[in-house]
């Protein structure tokens, strides 16, 4: 069914329902590592420790997201989402009770993992794709991005201000009670992709697609350029807070810098996602890695100060997540909406895959050498590596490019 005679009030009415289930599901995750300090020193933990039960969740929610994109394109999104939050409720709520390590890398890991992999702003963006007229991809797909940011930014003071006053566990289950409420919001969302085929052929059976995605030389640069991103992304949402307060700064400022980040990357993911539709996908993703990796170095080399980390958190904020509305809009390019949850699925496993790599390793060698300094020049060459690798993608639809 088309989509380009939708009225502008139904147009908006998604987007708004959309981005506000991205806040509330990207939200709480976004915050996690604001209980690394209280709850390793509750718990006798490691940092090791917490960073891999979180590096779990990362690498959980990346291999369950292509297959989360299968149900979302065979069942449809709301449904998708409401099975997810229900793993999503039950992870925070064991997370709140655990003493043990295990328990918190099978609760804040394993169930969380799926529970965001399942209700995610990334399925909201692929059901903008499905549900909008061509005209609003942009701007959807960079409010869609946005929404998590968003989340992002709500989240940490008001996760601050419960961490402070109420302690960890009535904090998480605070969290809890936020994700529960996406039931009550998804109904807009119903549906899953029309099949829609050229020449008369069949429809592309999972199998086929999948071989199709991987046999284009540009999808593979565009997953592997996408593991650079998880890598940033989750080292610094995870360690960030700890990396300022082992400077001596105040653990507010610490906590506040994960919220400014989300701040800037809402004015960063609408602009990355106009900017898609008027210039090329990945020339936006290659100045988006060199900027990341000349913020990285400029901070490394500045003498610590609350200044140097606003100013630090301002400028990554605007390149945070503004990888997401090119990289899904490119996915969308070469085959179409008909598998694009799925696809994309693939792709964000790879930037799971570097998250699990960011928070573990970043915990590893601050437990090796008491300094995070290998991890932030790692990023530095990782950023340079992504900006190179996504150049020479070619922004081209596939022979079976399905329209749906």
């Amino acid at each position: 069914m088309s989509t380009e005679n939708m009225s502008k009030t139904k147009v908006w009415s998604i987007i708004a329902i959309g981005c506000l289930v991205g806040m509330l599901a990207f939200g709480p995750r976004s915050i996690f590592g604001f209980f690394m300090v209280p709850m390793t020193d509750a718990n006798g933990w490691s940092r090791e420790g917490f960073a891999f039960a979180i590096a779990i969740q990362n690498l959980v929610w990346g291999i369950a997201q292509p297959f989360v994109g299968m149900v979302a394109d065979k069942y449809g999104t709301a449904r998708t989402l409401i099975f997810g939050v229900v793993f999503y409720v039950v992870g925070l709520l064991i997370m709140s009770q655990t003493t043990d390590i295990t328990t918190l890398t099978l609760s804040a890991g394993v169930l969380v993992g799926i529970g965001v992999a399942s209700s995610a702003f990334f399925l909201i963006i692929a059901a903008f794709a499905r549900l909008l007229p061509e005209r609003y991809h942009g701007i959807a797909f960079g409010l869609g991005t946005a929404s998590g940011s968003a989340g992002q930014f709500l989240f940490s003071p008001i996760g601050n201000a419960f961490l402070e006053q109420y302690g960890y566990v009535i904090t998480l289950y605070f969290l809890a009670a936020c994700v529960a409420f996406v039931p009550l919001l998804v109904y807009p969302l119903r549906g899953k992709p029309e099949i829609k085929t050229e020449d008369g052929r069949a429809d592309q059976t999972i199998r086929e697609a999948i071989v199709e995605a991987f046999s284009h030389r540009s999808y593979r640069l565009l997953t592997f350029g996408f593991f650079v991103c998880g890598y940033h992304v989750a080292f610094i949402t995870v360690h960030m807070p700890s990396y300022i307060v082992d400077l001596g700064l105040d653990l507010s400022l610490a906590r506040w810098s994960i919220g400014i980040i989300g701040l800037f990357n809402i004015f960063g993911a609408i602009l990355a996602g106009t900017l898609m539709m008027r210039m090329p996908k990945r020339y936006i993703l290659s100045f988006i890695y060199v900027g990341r990796a000349v913020i990285i170095t400029i901070f490394v080399l500045t003498p610590i100060s609350s200044l140097s980390v606003i100013i630090f958190s301002a400028g990554m904020g605007v390149l945070w997540l503004s990888t997401v509305p090119p990289t899904q809009g490119l996915v969308k390019v070469m085959f179409g909406t008909r598998y694009m949850s799925m696809l994309f699925g693939f792709v964000f496993f790879s930037h799971q895959v570097g998250s699990f790599l960011g928070i573990w390793l970043g915990g590893k060698i601050f437990d090796a050498t008491g300094s995070y300094d290998l991890m932030w020049w790692s990023s530095v060459v990782a950023g340079l590596a992504a900006a190179a690798v996504h150049w020479p993608i070619k922004e081209v639809p596939q022979g079976r490019y399905a329209v749906g």
